[in-house]
């Protein structure tokens, strides 16, 4: 029954965040049917690379046709008589094709929907050999960026003492190759607070109190939040930055360079959140709290027996994942945005049966997923302070990696 729930919920995502139409241009339809296929992935980390990696293809190509910016990474000749159109669906293909072999029938009948709105003619055929070119060229560029890595994580134990054996998620996924940074560490945090400090005991009972599975201190719209953001694919987080490609009077040049932002951003954000969190090596709340005895902090008492609100992730704690790759999204969008109003911002996320939630500004919404993890009960406040924080400098970094042609 729950695996049934689990793909309505998901079903009612797509419908909400995917259908055909639903937005302004083929860079955001395109980018909803990939955001689909990639939420297919089971790990988080690689399905926001895969994004990256296709939004990054599709600028390369609508940037080739319109010109507007010098030759990015892919290094593409101007190509201004190349239908755009077509060029976005073969990007978008390409990249998903040799990222995702697994899912090709989905990948070409969401292409063949692309490309049929299309006229026949030399700008179709001259688009699909510039997308093609493109998204090739940029998938070599990351293949041997360290996504791939033997497993060779050491686990931390006394000897001859039992571990729980699971493996933990991605530890090399520090040590790849960023878009934006200069390397994993390049925003590396200070390290996280001592265990007798006050600062400690205020982070330890506020989880306690209010990211338990049973908490009654956990108000129903909090444990709405943290239901909500229990979801972490790029399903959930793409409809945000549609929501800003949307708005009046932009192009498919504008849509495209901010979803190469924001796919490089996120990506970025990853890196660095997981440099991070296999550098301290920080115990969940789960692990903290039924050996709250052992911390030498007075002030944190144990309880033998807490669970938190959602199950937790399968890596060290510090800092929060979500809130550096919702905090490094923010940013972009916030420069995007400018001084001008903030369309109204929204998602759908499947763990919360397909609920859409709403945000008046990025502000909001940034802020919503940092406090929803702490009521998920896997992340301390503290924790998603830093990730915020680390994400905001991702995210400006890579708005100044393509500076925005003025008047645009």
């Amino acid at each position: 029954m729950k695996m049934i729930g689990t793909v309505l919920g998901l079903l009612a995502v797509v419908i909400l965040t995917s259908a055909p139409g639903a937005w302004a241009d083929v860079v955001t339809d395109a980018n909803a049917r990939a955001a689909d296929v990639a939420s297919r992935l089971p790990s988080t980390p690689v399905a926001v690379r895969v994004m990256a990696i296709v939004q990054v293809s599709v600028f390369e190509a609508v940037n080739a046709v319109s010109g507007r910016y010098p030759p990015q990474r892919a290094k593409l000749a101007p190509a201004p008589n190349a239908s755009v159109e077509a060029a976005v669906a073969a990007a978008t293909r390409t990249a998903l094709a040799k990222l995702m072999p697994a899912q090709q029938a989905a990948i070409d009948a969401d292409y063949q929907a692309l490309l049929g709105r299309v006229p026949d003619g030399s700008a179709k055929t001259a688009g699909i050999a510039l997308g093609e070119q493109a998204a090739t060229a940029i998938v070599a560029l990351c293949a041997d960026d360290g996504a791939v890595a033997p497993d060779v994580y050491r686990p931390h134990a006394a000897p001859g003492v039992y571990v729980p054996t699971t493996g933990p998620a991605l530890p090399h996924w520090g040590a790849r190759r960023p878009w934006v940074m200069s390397r994993g560490d390049h925003f590396r945090p200070g390290p996280p607070p001592a265990l007798t400090s006050a600062l400690w005991a205020r982070d330890y009972n506020e989880i306690k109190a209010v990211g338990g599975k049973t908490s009654s201190q956990r108000t129903p719209e909090q444990t709405a939040m943290a239901k909500f953001w229990e979801a972490t694919l790029p399903v959930v987080y793409w409809p945000v930055a549609r929501a800003v490609a949307g708005a009046p009077g932009r192009d498919l040049t504008d849509n495209a360079r901010l979803f190469a932002l924001a796919g490089m951003a996120m990506d970025d954000g990853l890196i660095a959140v997981y440099d991070a969190k296999y550098h301290y090596n920080l115990w969940r709340p789960i692990t903290a709290i039924r050996n709250g005895d052992l911390d030498g902090n007075d002030a944190t008492e144990r309880d033998a027996g807490w669970t938190p609100f959602i199950d937790t992730p399968m890596h060290p704690e510090y800092p929060c994942a979500h809130c550096i790759v919702s905090a490094s999204l923010g940013a972009v969008l916030a420069g995007e945005i400018g001084s001008g109003p903030t369309p109204k911002l929204s998602s759908a996320s499947s763990t919360a049966g397909g609920a859409v939630r709403t945000w008046a500004t990025v502000a909001d919404f940034v802020k919503e997923v940092a406090e929803a993890r702490i009521y998920d009960g896997v992340h301390y406040r503290n924790s998603t302070e830093v990730g915020t924080a680390m994400g905001r400098k991702i995210g400006e970094l890579a708005v100044q990696s393509v500076p925005k042609v003025p008047g645009r």
